[in-house]
């Protein structure tokens, strides 16, 4: 008989100082959200502002954090921030179960789900920090297929940047990430999906599908789909 694996989705977040949230609902942190335990353990010194900028002396505490998630029953490793991609090839190495910190994992995916002449939006939360290596793809055709968008100078970067971080209203994520879409849609027609990059940004996923028409993808997409796997 085989044996039976019970799912537990581990967490890296970020550092939140004395602050304590209760999770959103469609948060990543809210079991709610997918129907399956959520394990957070906070990695040392990765406030929101050093992991969107980039530090690799990060990748240390994101493994040491990791090992812990899966001491504690994870069976899966994602992450409270798309930018911890960064250190994806490095946790990945140090355990022995599926890691997944960030949906720009699905970008070369995505693009192959759409028409050859058809564009994909990635939705950041600061374009400004944003890399090429991020995107993995090499092709410069798949490439000239992918819009970047930022929502810097929006509240929710504002708020996430403070130490401790502050939340923010779930109205202010859509009016800023509604704008960012419509620009790139205006200057993009092609554009035919979404990705978000940023970990805020699923709790207001529905609310953009309705307003767009278009296939939203995010953390919790991949979160769920890894899961499914096992």
């Amino acid at each position: 008989m085989a044996l039976q694996i019970s799912p537990s989705l581990g967490v890296l977040n970020l550092e939140s100082g004395l602050s304590v949230w209760k999770p959103r609902d469609g948060s990543i942190t809210n079991s709610a959200t997918f129907g399956f335990p959520v394990i957070v353990e906070t990695v040392e010194g990765a406030w929101a502002d050093v992991v969107i900028r980039g530090d690799s002396a990060l990748a240390s505490a994101c493994i040491a954090a990791s090992q812990r998630l899966i001491q504690r029953g994870a069976t899966v490793i994602t992450a409270n921030c798309g930018f911890f991609i960064r250190h994806q090839a490095a946790v990945a190495a140090s355990v022995n179960v599926p890691v997944a910190l960030s949906s720009l994992l699905l970008v070369p995916t995505l693009l192959r789900l759409l028409q050859p002449a058809a564009k994909l939006a990635v939705v950041v939360a600061d374009s400004t920090n944003f890399s090429e290596d991020l995107l993995g793809i090499d092709n410069p055709a798949d490439r000239a297929r992918v819009v970047i968008g930022g929502i810097e100078g929006g509240k929710l970067l504002q708020n996430e940047m403070k130490r401790p971080p502050i939340p923010t209203e779930d109205f202010e994520i859509e009016r800023d990430v509604a704008a960012c879409v419509l620009r790139l849609r205006v200057a993009h027609p092609e554009i035919a999906a979404i990705l978000f990059e940023c970990t805020a940004f699923p709790r207001i996923s529905s609310a953009i599908r309705q307003l767009t028409g278009l296939p939203v993808y995010d953390i919790t997409t991949l979160c769920r789909i890894t899961v499914a796997s096992l």
